[in-house]
């Protein structure tokens, strides 16, 4: 399989290492470009066997699978330049959650999915929300979760939840890792314990956790439950949080959706002005 990276951000180069690190694409099987020559040629440098396309068309060509990870409001010139040279046996990946497959699909020609990645890809783990257009056959969707299955856990969600999967999917690492600074914070300024010795504890209390939560030791429930003894001191933690964060997670939710909905309505706007414009 031929896989066409386009776009080397944050996600598409995490994808490009999740692909190499898992082993399910050869280097000589991936062609980047990116918007920025340099970006893309140093990762050939890690990569050398790699090709860095000159054009956007290039590099569509030469891929069986194309990944576009570029920012939203790139994505209407991108897309105008992907869709005289696809065909319909390609299949276009966009990961930006504003972007609907339906969307997307009447764009270009091509079969359509969405995928929305999360930085735990990069360690092979955490999961990987797809979305496919009406042109993907049932073979093809096979393929797909075949493919994303070689660095996380697929899951197909529908438009109506996308933002809220991809809050706790893509967004949640970025959420939670806040609020483990915040924890290591107030025990440093609270206590005579240094930094360093908070983190290392913190960390590795994160790490295990996870660890007995992937083993099916316990559930998020009975985790509480069994460290938190009656009357004991993580009962008297459990009242702090209890009183203090209250309706904070959906004061959060209701704020990314607003951004989103409000990226949506730009990205529409760029797609009507691209169109006017031809």
């Amino acid at each position: 399989m031929r896989v066409g990276i386009i776009g080397l951000g944050s996600m598409g180069t995490i994808l490009l290492e999740s692909f190499l690190d898992s082993g399910v694409i050869k280097e000589k099987d991936i062609t980047v470009i990116n918007r920025t020559k340099e970006k893309a040629l140093k990762a050939k440098e890690a990569y050398p066997a790699i090709h860095v396309a000159d054009t956007i068309a290039e590099a569509v060509k030469r891929s069986d699978y194309f990944f576009v990870c570029v920012k939203p409001l790139q994505f209407a010139c991108v897309i105008d330049e992907i869709a005289p040279v696809c065909t319909q046996k390609q299949l276009c990946i966009s990961i930006t959650s504003p972007i609907s497959v339906e969307l997307l699909e009447s764009k270009v020609d091509c079969k359509v999915a969405r995928i929305i990645p999360t930085i735990l890809n990069r360690a092979l783990a955490g999961s990987t929300l797809i979305s496919y257009g009406k042109r993907c056959t049932t073979e093809d969707q096979k393929q797909v979760h075949a493919f994303m299955s070689h660095f996380s856990e697929p899951l197909e969600i529908e438009e109506n939840i996308t933002r809220v999967s991809s809050d706790i999917v893509s967004c949640g690492p970025a959420f939670f890792s806040y609020l483990l600074q915040q924890f290591i914070d107030g025990a440093v300024r609270q206590t005579e314990i240094s930094k360093e010795d908070a983190t290392t504890l913190a960390t590795n209390m994160i790490i295990g956790m996870g660890r007995l939560l992937e083993q099916g030791h316990y559930t998020l429930p009975t985790l509480q439950e069994r460290v938190c003894v009656p009357g004991g001191i993580t009962g008297e933690g459990i009242k702090v949080l209890e009183q203090e964060v209250g309706h904070m997670f959906d004061h959060l939710f209701q704020q990314t959706h607003a951004k989103y909905y409000h990226e949506q309505k730009k990205i529409l706007e760029a797609f009507t002005n691209q169109a006017t414009n031809k």
